[in-house]
C-alpha cells in the first residue's frame, strides 16, 4: 500500500481553512455585536456564515473524491489538485464577504477541482473494475 502522506496533509488544510472560516464568523459577530444564536442583522455577518455553511456543504464532495483520486491515480496529483479547491474556497469566502457578486472566481476554481478529482476517480474506477 502507498503512503498518501500528501492528501493527508490536504485534507487537514482543507479542514484548518474551515476552521479559519469558522473564526471569521466569530469575528464578524464580535464586530457587528450580534450574539449567538442569530444569524441576521448585519450583511458582513450573514455572508460569512453563508460562506463558512457552504464549504462544509462541499467538504464531503471535496474529500470523498480527493481520497478516491489519490488512491487510484496519484496521491501528489489529487494534492496539487486539493491545494487549488483550498485556494478556491479561500477565494470563495474572501470574496463573497466582501461582496456577492464577487465569489464567482472561487467558486468557480473550487468546483472545477471537485470535478477533475470526481469524473477522474469515477472514470479511473470504472476503467480499472470493469475495463480490463
Amino acid at each position: 500500500m502507498q503512503p498518501h502522506t500528501s492528501v493527508a496533509i490536504v485534507t487537514l488544510l482543507a479542514l484548518l481553512v474551515y476552521f479559519w472560516m469558522g473564526l471569521q464568523v466569530g469575528a464578524a459577530r464580535a464586530k457587528c455585536g450580534i450574539a449567538a444564536p442569530a444569524m441576521t442583522g448585519d450583511p458582513v455577518l450573514e455572508r460569512s456564515i453563508r460562506a463558512h455553511y457552504n464549504t462544509l456543504e462541499w467538504l464531503p464532495l471535496f474529500l470523498v473524491p480527493l481520497w478516491l483520486f489519490a488512491i487510484y491515480w496519484s496521491d501528489l496529483v489529487a494534492a496539487g489538485v486539493g491545494v487549488v479547491w483550498i485556494l478556491g474556497r479561500i477565494l470563495y469566502q474572501l470574496g463573497y464577504v466582501a461582496d456577492p457578486k464577487k465569489r464567482e472566481l472561487g467558486f468557480l476554481i473550487q468546483a472545477g477541482a471537485v470535478a477533475v478529482l470526481l469524473f477522474g476517480s469515477l472514470g479511473r474506477i470504472v476503467y480499472v473494475d470493469f475495463i480490463t
